[in-house]
């Protein structure tokens, strides 16, 4: 019977822990935010219910983008080296091939319109201030903004749901700035213009999953400001599907053996269970004899 009040009274008391301290100290020192929003209702600058003309988008695109972006898969490479770019601009310049798939529709218009307004990035590139963001506003009428979003979202590549297909969603979303050396993957910008660009070097992704968690991810890459206030990490405006893929690729990388511990961990309670219970009656029988 003692057994039994100890049992009740580590119970009691990882109860309390778990369900009064525990939720306490998340509140005030790790707050919940808001769950990832793929609206991006903030937005507005851009009616994008508009519906582009691929073809009139293909021309404003080649006009107005390819002599900073390549686009490899229309045939348009990058304009100059990743490094010289680097060194122009600060970052290397993304290639757009993906663009159209990766990135919300709303997010991309508004981005085209006005590029810091969309990334949350007005702290760091305020109105009048002294630093410029790479990338220029394109103020352009609305129906010509969404012609563009059709064109890049007509020439975006279908990739395969399996680990290739997250690996190059991986590398158009994350690859100019972070990398990731247990999948050898290199930042296109070098490292010396990224802590300039950025204030800092951006980590290495490899084992941010263990690290940071997926929930955290999803909400920090939807976007970083709600949980790191003033940070240089622009909001990247991933559809919902891409930021799964996404953060999926960083699980198969980084917790490559997250099912099998999972699996391992079940089997060690159920032992742990029954051996529990052999050693109480191994210890009734004994104690039995004594009293």
């Amino acid at each position: 019977m003692k057994e039994f009040k100890i049992l009740a009274v580590l119970v009691a008391l990882v109860g309390i822990t778990y369900y009064g301290i525990e939720p306490y100290a998340h509140s005030v020192m790790h707050p919940e935010v808001a769950a990832a929003d793929f609206t991006f209702k903030d937005l507005k600058n851009v009616d994008t219910k508009l519906v582009g003309n691929a073809a009139n988008g293909k021309v404003l695109v080649e006009t107005n983008c390819v002599s900073c972006h390549g686009i490899e898969k229309a045939g348009n490479p990058a304009p100059m080296p990743a490094a010289d770019a680097a060194a122009a601009y600060g970052v290397t310049p993304p290639d757009l091939s993906h663009a159209g798939r990766i990135y919300d529709k709303n997010y991309l218009a508004n981005f085209i319109y006005d590029p810091v307004s969309a990334m949350h990035l007005n702290h760091k590139y305020p109105v009048g201030g002294a630093k410029q963001f790479p990338m220029p506003p394109f103020p352009l009428p609305a129906q010509d903004i969404m012609d563009m979003v059709a064109y890049l979202q007509s020439i975006a590549p279908k990739v395969a749901d399996d680990k290739a297909g997250h690996k190059a969603t991986f590398e158009a979303a994350c690859g100019r700035c972070h990398n990731m050396k247990y999948a050898s993957i290199e930042a296109t910008t070098p490292t010396d213009s990224l802590k300039t660009y950025m204030g800092a070097t951006p980590p290495d992704l490899s084992q941010h999953i263990k690290s940071r968690g997926e929930h955290y991810l999803h909400s920090f890459v939807n976007d970083p400001q709600v949980l790191l206030k003033g940070t240089s990490m622009p909001r990247v405006g991933l559809n919902e599907k891409a930021q799964e893929e996404v953060i999926a690729y960083m699980e198969e990388v980084g917790d490559s053996k997250k099912a099998e511990r999972e699996t391992i961990g079940l089997y060690v309670m159920i032992y742990t269970f029954i051996f529990a219970i052999l050693a109480y009656l191994w210890k009734r029988k004994i104690w039995s004899e004594v009293h």
